[in-house]
């Protein structure tokens, strides 16, 4: 535009990141569907449109094909199964306990009657049942007794039933080989799971960490971590006397604001920076530094145990939001992963953390070709994997002791990304003005 060179962009979600993408110097927002160069798009559009989609090199998307690889949760714990043991077979049972970090969970309906036998050999745990394909804490329920099982089992079976007689002109009817099939194509998979019964709690209260991964490639796989991300508090002291009362037990806000006492203006949240700050300050450096490395690792295993599966596609980026639960003993357990995470702000300083993360996933993803490709850092975000582990500039892997993954990363840590993009960006901000 005005014989300038812009980036056309299409966004066709209602939150934060249009507004980023307006308030970008040089980023015009398209006119035709068909005239952009990137385009954020919600994951109803992209699996409508991405297997037809033609894209020239520089165009960019904000999802892979098969994304759902990580972010559906019995999809997850298959990946995550299969990772664990390929590590076992390769490389013995110490690596493999690298992937502990997800509680026995197993996938219904095809896992029920592994899951009854585990329930039955663990009476008096709670489990808590999950659908594998939504999200914002919806259809999740606890439950300790057998009989919520077997019910559940039933109202599945009857489900089933039901199509049939609505489909069926006439009784009785016979279900065929492929109906059984095509049944169980649209029978709902759901995730039942040990509860974490334990968690760490403060003032009483439970809460979980939403944090945020970008990766710009699996093959070869690169993975950036943002130095931002915040915890959710419950409504409600957490107890284990009462295992309906959802406010106590889940975190996310979803949730949350449904509560019959939920105020918007006192949100409880903490950013990351302040729960690391707090867990320093009671129980010290040393053990917290294991903590966030303990996290590093889960990032990590989880990509890797999708990486041979998700379609990699130079022209897709993923931004994924980890729901990270820590229990009493500081060990950090995968919740889920989700491919669209929540970009709806439920304050100011909510607003412009997220405004934060979306404007430095921009950068680099780097639309403006303004990077070398060998930065460690971009903004709030630290390449934490690039086709092997990235090392702080500072740390001399040799001289880390026992830990396996000294990473690039800063979790939690100031992020004073003003000053380093400024000081990042000065080059190519000196060649704009000579060529202009």
């Amino acid at each position: 535009r005005d014989g300038k060179r812009c980036v056309r962009y299409r966004c066709n979600t209602l939150n934060i990141a249009p507004d980023v993408m307006y308030q970008r110097p040089g980023w015009v927002e398209a006119k035709d569907n068909e005239d952009w160069d990137f385009i954020w798009c919600d994951l109803a559009w992209m699996r409508e449109n991405s297997d037809h989609l033609y894209m020239d090199d520089h165009v960019r998307m904000n999802h892979f094909r098969n994304q759902y690889e990580l972010c559906r949760k019995n999809l997850m714990v298959k990946n995550l199964k299969r990772h664990r043991k390929n590590l076992e077979k390769d490389f013995g049972c110490m690596e493999a306990s690298k992937c502990d970090f997800f509680p026995r969970t197993f996938v219904l309906p095809s896992e029920y009657h592994l899951c009854l036998e585990e329930f039955k050999r663990t009476l008096g745990s709670t489990w808590i049942m999950k659908p594998a394909g939504k999200s914002q804490g919806k259809g999740i329920f606890l439950f300790r007794k057998l009989k919520e099982i077997m019910d559940f089992k039933k109202v599945k079976r009857s489900q089933v039933v039901f199509r049939h007689l609505a489909a069926s002109k006439h009784l009785p009817f016979h279900i065929t080989r492929l109906d059984e099939q095509k049944d169980t194509a649209q029978v709902e998979n759901f995730v039942a799971q040990r509860y974490i019964e334990n968690p760490y709690l403060i003032n009483g209260r439970k809460f979980d960490l939403r944090v945020y991964v970008l990766v710009t490639s699996f093959v070869p796989l690169k993975a950036w971590l943002y130095r931002e991300g915040f915890a959710r508090f419950s409504n409600t002291r957490y107890s284990l006397s009462t295992i309906d009362d959802k406010y106590m037990h889940l975190t996310n806000v979803a949730i949350q604001k449904t509560a019959p006492d939920y105020d918007p203006e006192s949100v409880r949240k903490w950013t990351v920076q302040q729960l690391r700050r707090y867990l320093t300050a009671k129980h010290g450096r040393e053990r917290v530094g294991r903590l966030f490395e303990d996290i590093d690792n889960i990032f990590m295993c989880s990509l890797q145990s999708v990486q041979k599966v998700i379609i990699n596609d130079k022209h897709c980026f993923e931004l994924y939001g980890y729901d990270i639960l820590l229990d009493e003993n500081l060990k950090p357990w995968l919740i889920e992963v989700n491919a669209s995470p929540s970009y709806v702000a439920s304050s100011r300083e909510d607003y412009e953390m997220k405004f934060r993360l979306l404007e430095d996933t921009l950068n680099v993803v780097d639309m403006e070709r303004r990077l070398t490709g060998k930065e460690k850092r971009v903004g709030g975000f630290d390449l934490m994997w690039n086709g092997g582990p990235v090392h702080r500039d500072d740390v001399i892997p040799a001289t880390c002791g026992s830990s396996s993954f000294p990473s690039n990363t800063h979790l939690g840590c100031v992020n004073d990304r003003e000053t380093q993009l400024r000081r990042l960006l000065k080059p190519f901000a000196a060649r704009r003005g000579r060529d202009n």
